[in-house]
């Protein structure tokens, strides 16, 4: 009788890697998805039992269920191959399903690669490992920590600020005190005027640079210098007296790493770092082609540099057959930081001959773009250092007291350019090598120093990671929670701007929980996280470290907020416009307010307006009056009744319109929502049923046309039906009816 071939069950994260994978293993093989995590701790409860060494409650997430019991049937009779991915929350995964699956704890079932190739594949599946319990430590720590403090922090701010979408997180709170003392230094910076003094000669702008052969800061000169100086100079010839040539040597870029590939995406491209993520995340799980499923990219989540000799082989072979031996570089990896988990390699091609002209015709849009960026920089990172030859011609007048600069740039030799262009550009300057220049004229151009500029995502990707804040696969998901709480706002040029709400989420923190807001605290926590990974420290000892300190504050701030001692208060910049009196801000039932002591008059404040703290004061634009921050000055037309102002009330049920010379007259009417009608384009109004359910309704008595989703003026670009706006794991998100397909709102293009 023959012997039954034996069965593998491979289980991985998600569909598309699944869907890579079965194309590299054969038949006695099947390969499913968990799609994603399937157990977390509880929704509607703490989840930790303190008492008992912070031991965790798991329970299957919402919707996984029927994931869990297709998993169980398809697993009897078979070997289990746990292939979650290879980073802390992968581990965890494995480790929650072995447990779900009840396999044996010392089974080595686990299989870990940072390619989707056949090769690594394999490799794999013929040397499986035991789950990593020490590495499932430090994500059950990191969780439980987070839970922790948002579950014990957020009913506080709930409080003191009276709006349940606050709340605060280890990460996200030392994030966001940041980027609100980075808008405290602009608000306090008191620019300075200077002047720029300049020779002009042939449409050169020639810069002042010296004073009796000492540098000259530009800041430093003011009128009075500026007029000296040109009196000095008057009827002064001016002479090249010498010119310098140096040889500049610009060193390939390293390959990406996540936080490098976040900031060059958010800078070349004008992504989000989360829009990043997602498209690296199908670039790594594989995406569907004209020649099956292709993964493009190595594992994304990562810190290290380091890349695999077979990866560096196959760069060095591509370079020479087709660019010559002078392109081959020697990459050698920079000496990494404690917190670089160097069992992954840097992000690179899985396929050093894909390159971007024949990925363009396997793939396009974002794909081919991310693709590219990560190609091009890979192999630029292979190849050898670009050389410049740089004059920098001095001039002088016939005194040889002032000395003007100006530089000329030639690129001898493109190396790694070739690739992946750098900052630097060529710039012709042609001047005399020697003696008198003539026409010149002496110019000034007046100027002011520049405040601090404001983060944008990729320096705040930077500072977060110089400073050891959260670690790469964390960055996306803070960001974005700042911006869904109405903690920050994006400004011109898509600076980071904080809010009210922001400064009064930081304000109370940083009065009270000190630590959980300092940077310091924050990057030595994820320090301790490493350890617990390393095995140099428990996950008790790190959670009873950590908790011994916190319960003190928190007894200390909740007592304090039953005596009402942790009230916040501010006095306002803005005026009362009965009384003139400075107007205070105020704590209501519906959100934040500015209130007269005196004659009562109040102004209501919108969570993400913009105002900054400082101390005991809060200070609001200087066109605050006019800002979309005072709602109920927001004009909404005429009155149909008697011809007043239409203003945004808001009442028990939520915003509404209402007239402004109520109670004389109280004509209300339901707020616009924020598409129009997708049959007839008329405005839509948000109502509620009988039965307490809201939805939507067509305002033109010829349509009528009733939504269960609020609609949207985007258009799915899929099949160019009208979306809606929906919510996904918390988030509001854009949603297609037809295809079922979600898309993020700050992604799509103008409407």
């Amino acid at each position: 009788m023959a012997k039954k071939e034996q069965k593998y069950l491979v289980i991985v994260e998600s569909p598309a890697k699944a869907k890579t994978i079965e194309r590299y293993l054969g038949k006695n093989y099947e390969v499913v998805a968990s799609k994603g995590h399937v157990r977390d701790l509880p929704k509607k409860k703490f989840g930790v039992s303190i008492e008992k060494g912070f031991s965790p409650e798991f329970e299957i997430m919402e919707g996984k269920q029927n994931v869990i019991d297709e998993i169980k049937k398809i697993s009897k009779g078979k070997n289990i191959f746990l292939a979650s991915d290879m980073d802390r929350e992968g581990e965890a995964i494995a480790w929650h399903l072995s447990q779900i699956l009840d396999l044996p704890k010392d089974e080595p079932n686990r299989i870990i690669f940072s390619e989707i190739t056949e090769t690594a594949i394999k490799n794999a599946i013929n040397t499986p490992q035991k789950i990593d319990t020490v590495k499932v430590d430090a994500q059950l720590a990191r969780r439980v920590l987070d839970r922790v403090v948002g579950y014990k922090l957020s009913p506080l701010i709930w409080k003191i600020i009276r709006s349940n979408n606050s709340s605060a997180g280890r990460v996200q709170s030392a994030a966001l005190k940041i980027i609100s003392e980075k808008e405290r230094e602009i608000f306090q910076f008191i620019p300075k005027d200077f002047f720029k003094i300049f020779l002009l000669y042939n449409d050169y702008k020639i810069i002042i640079t010296k004073e009796n052969n000492k540098k000259l800061k530009m800041e430093s000169i003011n009128e009075a210098k500026r007029d000296e100086i040109f009196v000095y100079l008057k009827n002064k010839q001016f002479f090249v007296k010498e010119v310098k040539n140096k040889q500049l040597k610009r060193n390939p870029p390293e390959p990406f790493i996540t936080s490098t590939l976040q900031q060059t995406a958010i800078s070349m491209l004008g992504w989000t770092s989360k829009r990043t993520m997602q498209v690296a995340q199908q670039l790594y799980e594989g995406v569907d082609t004209e020649n099956g499923h292709i993964a493009f990219i190595t594992y994304m989540r990562t810190d290290s540099t380091r890349i695999s000799d077979i990866a560096a082989k196959a760069a060095k072979d591509y370079i020479l057959s087709n660019y010559g031996q002078e392109y081959c570089g020697n990459y050698k990896m920079k000496n990494p930081k404690n917190k670089t988990q160097d069992a992954h390699e840097a992000i690179r091609p899985t396929d050093i001959q894909m390159n971007p002209s024949q990925a363009k015709t396997l793939i396009k849009g974002d794909l081919l773009k991310l693709y590219n960026l990560v190609w091009s920089r890979f192999m630029a990172s292979q190849s050898t250092s670009s050389s410049y030859t740089e004059k920098v011609y001095c001039i002088t007048d016939e005194t040889e007291k002032y000395t003007f600069e100006i530089s000329s740039k030639k690129l001898n030799f493109d190396g790694y350019e070739i690739f992946y262009k750098s900052g630097e550009t060529e710039k012709e300057v042609i001047i005399p090598q020697s003696g008198n220049i003539s026409p010149v004229s002496l110019k000034s151009e007046a100027e002011q120093t520049k405040p601090p500029s404001r983060y944008t995502e990729a320096s705040m990707v930077k500072e977060m990671e110089t400073l050891g804040i959260g670690r790469p696969s964390t960055y996306a998901t803070v960001l974005s929670t700042l911006y869904e709480r109405k903690y920050v706002v994006k400004g011109e040029k898509s600076v980071l701007i904080p809010t009210i709400s922001g400064f009064l989420v930081n304000d109370f923190l940083n009065k009270n929980f000190p630590n959980i807001v300092d940077a310091s605290f924050t990057a030595n926590m994820e320090n301790e996280l490493d350890r617990i990974e390393t095995g140099e420290l428990g996950y008790c000892d790190l959670m009873e470290n950590f908790y011994s300190s916190f319960k003190i504050n928190l007894s200390e701030t909740e007592h304090n907020i039953v005596k009402e001692q942790s009230e916040l208060s501010y006095q306002s910049n803005v005026k009362c416009k009965n009384c003139e009196e400075n107007m205070v801000l105020a704590f209501g039932r519906y959100g934040i307010y500015l209130k007269c002591l005196k004659c009562k008059e109040t102004k209501k404040v919108s969570f993400d307006c913009l105002a900054v703290t400082m101390g005991n004061k809060v200070f609001f634009n200087s066109d605050f009056s006019d800002a979309s921050a005072v709602q109920e000055e927001k004009n909404f037309g005429k009155c149909p009744k008697c011809g007043s102002d239409l203003v945004l009330k808001k009442g028990r049920y939520g915003d509404f319109i209402a007239c402004s010379n109520y109670p004389t007259c109280k004509f209300t009417k339901n707020i616009p929502v924020r598409g129009h009608c997708p049959k007839c384009g008329s405005e839509v109004i948000k109502l509620r049923s009988k039965k307490g359910k809201i939805f939507y309704a067509c305002t033109n008595e010829q349509c009528k046309e009733l939504f269960w989703y609020e609609p949207s003026d985007y258009i799915c670009p899929e099949c160019g039906s009208k979306l809606f706006y929906s919510y996904k794991n918390k988030s509001e998100k854009l949603f297609c009816l037809k295809d079922k397909t979600y898309y993020d709102e700050k992604e799509m293009p103008q409407k």
